[in-house]
């Protein structure tokens, strides 16, 4: 089974400012400018989602760096060696542009993001 970095996502109160200080500040480029559901920049390679709460969610959501995503070539069976380890699934989210994408609990609250990649 093969990993990959997908995105970093920052959660704020405000998305737009928060996008316009990585632009401005750093160097990044706009991606995608998502509307109400917020922004996607391009860090020097790496994908930033930048975005307020996300009302369907219902796991603990967290301003700041809330998560770290990695997708993966075999889904079904990257869970299931997480769950062998005792691993805590927070989430699974119904299937999204036809990728299933959980969400996992990891040491001091940080959570981890698995998408499959398709």
């Amino acid at each position: 089974m093969a990993f990959g970095t997908h995105h970093v996502h920052v959660k704020t109160h405000d998305p737009k400012q928060t996008m316009q200080f990585y632009v401005d500040n750093l160097g990044a480029t706009l991606i995608a400018d998502m509307g109400a559901r917020g922004y996607r920049v391009n860090l020097h390679g790496l994908q930033l989602n930048i975005t307020g709460l996300i009302d369907s969610q219902r796991r603990e959501q967290h301003y700041g760096l809330e998560h770290i995503a990695v997708d993966t070539d075999d889904y079904a069976g990257t869970l299931a060696q997480f769950r062998a380890k005792g691993v805590r699934v927070l989430e699974e989210l119904p299937p999204n542009n036809g990728r299933r994408v959980c969400f996992l609990e990891a040491p001091d609250g940080v959570q981890i993001e698995v998408i499959e990649k398709v």
